[in-house]
């Protein structure tokens, strides 16, 4: 069980930007820095919380460890935001159906 809430960690850009490079592969701490341009103090406080959210694994490979993606807390995040994503998919087909009917308006009084 995470030692911290997926929602509050994920709520910080800088840890959201380590899941996007590590969406692409497994990464070490250094990659990392030089990605993020930030001091290693500050990625390896970042990875700590996102592995205490299960968020990332670390692998140990003698004095390296290389970060992956924790792919099923992320899953049971996306079944969480489905029902929020049908919502919104659904206010969004409304407001092109009224935006294409006032265009149909406009169009036919020669606008």
């Amino acid at each position: 069980m995470p030692t911290r809430d997926a929602f509050t960690v994920l709520a910080d850009p800088t840890r959201r930007q380590i899941l996007d490079l590590l969406r692409e592969r497994d990464l070490m701490v250094s990659e990392l820095v030089g990605a993020l341009r930030t001091a290693q103090p500050n990625v390896s406080k970042h990875l700590k919380m996102l592995g205490e959210a299960e968020l990332v694994e670390a692998r140990v490979d003698g004095p390296r460890r290389h970060y992956a993606l924790a792919p099923e807390p992320l899953r049971e995040l996306d079944l969480w935001l489905e029902p929020y994503r049908r919502t919104w998919a659904s206010r969004l087909d409304a407001l092109e159906a009224h935006l294409d009917e006032m265009t149909d308006e406009q169009d036919s009084r020669g606008e």
